[in-house]
């Protein structure tokens, strides 16, 4: 399913890129390590994040009598909260990718079965596609609107 859309915080760079040794076998134990790594922390930001949210919106929440002022409040926490929904599926994306990480079932194209690539792994963490097959699943996806 492609999504133009950015998600919250979709593009994590606050990480070192990993760097693979001479001879070193795709896929690695300590490459699959880096990889739960990045999730963890990426998904322990998301995780303060919606902490942040809810402490906002306990402690901002007036009720304001003028009611500009009340519609103006509703829509910035109704914002906030589709923010929180999006960023709460992708901390299921992320479960379920460190999932996948844990039964050795990571890094490899769910289509065609070859290796998705590090740094394509390092942009986005949960691609479970390699950037050929997810180029035709968006070709499929604006040609049939499915």
């Amino acid at each position: 399913m492609a999504n133009t859309a950015e998600h919250p915080r979709e593009r994590f760079t606050d990480f070192t890129p990993y760097e693979m040794k001479k001879g070193e076998e795709y896929m690695s134990a300590e490459m699959l390590q880096h990889f739960k790594d990045l999730l963890m922390k990426w998904k322990q930001e998301l995780m303060e994040e919606v902490d942040r949210t809810m402490h906002h919106m306990q402690e901002d929440a007036a009720n304001y009598a003028d009611p500009s002022d009340r519609a103006t409040q509703e829509e910035e926490f109704s914002l906030e909260l589709r923010t929180r929904d999006r960023e709460r599926k992708l901390i299921k994306k992320i479960d379920k990718t460190i999932d996948r990480i844990d039964k050795d079932d990571y890094g490899f194209c769910d289509q065609c079965g070859v290796e998705i690539g590090i740094r394509r792994l390092e942009a986005r963490p949960t691609a479970t596609l390699c950037i050929d097959c997810k180029t035709l699943a968006e070709i499929r996806e604006r040609q049939t609107g499915i």
